[in-house]
């Protein structure tokens, strides 16, 4: 058998990373991109001042939060919504509004949801996850990969905002490798054309929004109980 690729995890980060700027940069039609370096940390956090977490399990198991500043929530939300043809005078001023979190936690589903494409096609294994929960923080909260994972590693990245604001994505994930048994075909066509197309047609882009973070409400409330959050 020929020598084969091996897939780590920090390719899946960067898999990752691809997924976050495909889908912010086309859903708020402005420019989203990450540093070249990746830092190594200690454990995941969740930081002021918008924070959202993400638990996935099955083919691997990992933890990733999201960290926004107030500028990168704003900037990302209200080019979004202008986006989609809302009027700068119904956006929200202030990153603490219920609305810029529903919109957030919107767009991190699409971002799951675009990353467990590119998972079945490049290393063909499923993964699933909780529904993406934003919430506004004044304070930090350490949050750990679960006991079934034997070696985590923990990664944070970058991201720049066309306007020059930060924020970062941190991943615990246990420490994995993918080799190919055989060749196959992959599917080239990785882009979020498509969810972009279905989102853009939704008349109440908000309340598109604030029906997805409701369905999962309950469920949500019990995980982060379990959390100690």
């Amino acid at each position: 058998m020929s020598k084969s690729k091996v897939i780590s995890t920090d390719d899946i980060l960067a898999t990752l990373c691809h997924s976050v700027t495909q889908v912010l940069s086309s859903a708020s039609g402005s420019s989203i991109g990450y540093s070249a370096m990746v830092q190594k940390i200690s454990h995941t956090c969740m930081r002021p001042d918008l924070g959202c977490f993400v638990l996935f399990d099955g083919g691997f198991s990992a933890l990733v939060v999201t960290n926004f500043s107030a500028g990168a929530a704003l900037e990302i939300y209200g080019n979004y919504l202008r986006n989609m043809g809302m009027p700068q005078s119904e956006l929200a001023k202030s990153h603490l509004s219920d609305d810029v979190a529903n919109v957030l936690g919107e767009l991190m589903n699409q971002i799951v949801g675009d990353f467990s494409k590119k998972v079945r096609e490049l290393l063909h294994t499923s993964i699933s996850q909780n529904q993406p929960k934003m919430m506004a923080i004044n304070k930090q909260v350490q949050i750990s990969v679960g006991t079934t994972s034997d070696r985590p590693q923990a990664r944070r990245v970058t991201f720049t905002t066309q306007s020059q604001h930060i924020f970062y994505l941190e991943m615990a994930m246990e420490k994995t490798e993918f080799f190919k048994l055989r060749d196959f075909d992959i599917n080239e066509d990785l882009d979020t054309r498509e969810a972009a197309d279905l989102d853009k047609s939704a008349t109440n882009p908000r309340a598109k929004a604030k029906q997805a973070q409701d369905v999962e409400q309950d469920i949500d409330d019990d995980f982060m109980e379990n959390l100690g959050l």
